[in-house]
């Protein structure tokens, strides 16, 4: 290497070394990390605690103004007084485990009484694992001697199809005597109840298993059904819950083309304001449906989410570039102030084949 290259290199490191040392002198706050990684804490253990220690490294006082964090989860807490120069502080960060299982990230925002450095930014981080939960945590609701997690059994959107849906629920015998299920079920015949096992032991877990089919329920959107279930418990040998789903049309897999040439349904408008009404008045109103595809559209259901709405259509079969007349007449009856009411349109419209209208109003009582 050349005495040239040899000298630009030496400055070089030079100059590095003089920015280096002048940032790190011009820094009169340092901490000693800005990070801290509590790791695997434990939910049961309560809050975690760490102090982020601090020097001032400055010629004047240093005092925090305030540390603000993230979230609410996360409580700081700082030195109070002025700290001298050369002299230490610290600033506490206190995370909150409970009821917060998981991962977790947060910030604390330190504010200073320094121009130079108004504000700085720690860190705390960290992998909650969640407490145990006791036999009246995982199985709050309670039936007699049995508790369950739910009080109502929820099989979320089925579609109708040939196949029935099962479903598992875990239950528990909280009594100390084993309780025999009864085979006999009140039901609708769509619904089919079982038990693992027929006889649940004391302080023992078992299953009630839901088989629903949709596609003999033969119905759309959000349903609901009641069941019965029967024990050889003295007290409380009957158990009522209900079972709730949300039906949905199969549609198989389609290519392009054949989605171009499916039935569309287009609403002109989705929402009406009647504006104000006086209560116990009826009003009616209309929105216009049109099939903007290739194909018939049928209207399989349209379905109110409130008894004050009762929906007509004109025709349920809508040729391809035709329209018809959805009427909705909303009842004010025993209603005040302002309602907003839903009708579902249920259609063979293989890209939505659920949509919604609704009507608004201000229901006034003088």
């Amino acid at each position: 290497m050349n005495t040239d290259v040899m000298k630009k290199l030496l400055s070089s490191i030079l100059l590095l070394s003089f920015f280096t040392v002048n940032a790190q002198q011009a820094e009169q706050i340092s901490f000693e990390e800005s990070i801290h990684d509590f790791g695997m804490i434990k939910e049961a253990d309560g809050a975690a605690i760490y102090e982020f220690k601090f020097i001032n490294n400055g010629s004047t006082p240093v005092k925090i103004i305030n540390v603000k964090a993230s979230c609410g989860c996360t409580t700081p807490g700082w030195s109070r007084e002025a700290i001298a120069p050369g002299e230490a502080g610290y600033i506490k960060a206190q995370y909150n485990t409970k009821n917060r299982p998981g991962s977790f990230n947060k910030s604390l925002t330190v504010t200073t009484n320094l121009e130079t450095e108004k504000t700085k930014r720690l860190y705390i981080k960290g992998q909650v694992t969640p407490k145990p939960k006791s036999i009246e945590e995982d199985f709050p609701q309670v039936m007699g001697g049995l508790r369950v997690k739910y009080a109502s059994f929820n099989l979320g959107k089925l579609q109708m199809v040939d196949k029935p849906t099962i479903k598992e629920y875990e239950v528990y015998n909280a009594s100390d005597s084993a309780i025999t299920f009864s085979e006999q079920v009140d039901k609708p015949n769509y619904i089919q109840v079982t038990f693992e096992p027929l006889v649940l032991e004391a302080k023992a877990k078992g299953s009630i298993i839901i088989s629903y089919d949709a596609k003999e329920r033969n119905d759309y959107g959000f349903v609901s059904d009641n069941v019965v279930i029967h024990t050889d418990e003295s007290a409380t040998p009957d158990k009522s819950f209900s079972v709730y789903a949300t039906l949905e049309e199969y549609f198989p897999k389609m290519s392009k083309e054949e989605l171009e040439q499916a039935p569309a349904l287009t609403i002109e408008e989705t929402i009406q304001d009647l504006g104000k009404i006086k209560q116990g008045s009826k009003v009616t109103t209309t929105f216009v449906l049109t099939n903007t595809g290739k194909q018939d559209l049928n209207i399989r259901k349209a379905k109110s989410t409130c008894g004050c709405v009762v929906a007509k259509l004109k025709k349920n079969t809508i040729k391809p570039g035709k329209s018809t007349e959805l009427e909705l007449v909303f009842d004010s009856t025993d209603r005040r102030g302002i309602q907003q009411k839903s009708v579902s349109i249920f259609t063979n419209d293989p890209k939505r084949p659920a949509q919604r209208v609704t009507v608004k109003a201000s229901v006034q009582t003088e």
